[in-house]
């Protein structure tokens, strides 16, 4: 197990990287005070969706959707004006 200050990590992050990614374990110092741990991910680590999915499109087994348009479409006619739907809400708070 290697130990490495804060400075010296912050110049040669990459290379520890690549040394956890290789299985050892790194203890992260600041002030002679252990204050981190960088190592090999757990085996069996669940990914949360939004990290599972970016590495779904980087390894190319999960297409993201094409973006056609910046958001929904807001053409053709309202369901109902301002003033009805002012009404309606009142109507329905008024039942409570």
């Amino acid at each position: 197990m290697r130990s490495v200050g804060l400075k010296v990590l912050k110049n040669k992050l990459s290379e520890y990287v690549r040394l956890a990614a290789a299985g050892e374990t790194i203890l992260v110092m600041d002030r002679e005070r252990v204050v981190a741990e960088i190592g090999p991910p757990r085996l069996g680590r669940d990914l949360p969706d939004d990290e599972l999915m970016a590495r779904g499109v980087l390894e190319g087994w999960l297409t993201p959707p094409r973006i056609e348009g910046a958001g929904p479409s807001l053409k053709g006619k309202p369901a109902m004006s301002l003033e009805q739907l002012v009404e309606e809400i009142g109507r329905d708070r008024g039942d409570r």
